[in-house]
């Protein structure tokens, strides 16, 4: 190993630990927010966030439904995801979390619709096809 990267690596450690060291100042604060007084930016984030999250199904409904299909459907991951949806709904409650409610609620009902639109439509083929 050569003398420089020896004295280096540590120089640049202690020098990154004394930035991280001076940065106190730069943690958040959750303060209300100016935008709606009655929600704080925590949760004005939350929403943003869950707003991303949740409509990540929806591309997927809308093809099987521009198709009405069910091909390359797996009913099974959306009706984990709505159960799974549930119990977080239930920890929002239990943290008062109100974007986790909020778009978890919405998240079931995106999923379960999903669910619903893959059976109606599983159905229907297996009847076309006499099976």
């Amino acid at each position: 190993m050569p003398r420089t990267r020896i004295v280096v690596t540590p120089l640049v450690f202690f020098l990154s630990l004394m930035t991280l060291c001076g940065c106190q100042d730069l943690i958040p604060v959750d303060t209300k927010s100016l935008l709606f007084p009655g929600f704080h930016r925590s949760e004005i984030m939350g929403l943003l966030a869950g707003f991303g999250t949740t409509f990540a199904a929806v591309p997927d409904l809308i093809a099987m439904l521009k198709r009405r299909s069910s091909a390359g459907m797996n009913p099974r991951m959306a009706a984990i995801l709505g159960v799974f949806q549930i119990v977080w709904v239930y920890y929002g409650l239990l943290i008062a979390s109100r974007p986790v409610i909020v778009w978890n609620v919405v998240a079931v009902f995106i999923n379960f619709l999903s669910v619903g639109a893959f059976f109606y439509f599983n159905r229907k083929e297996k009847a076309k096809s006499g099976g």
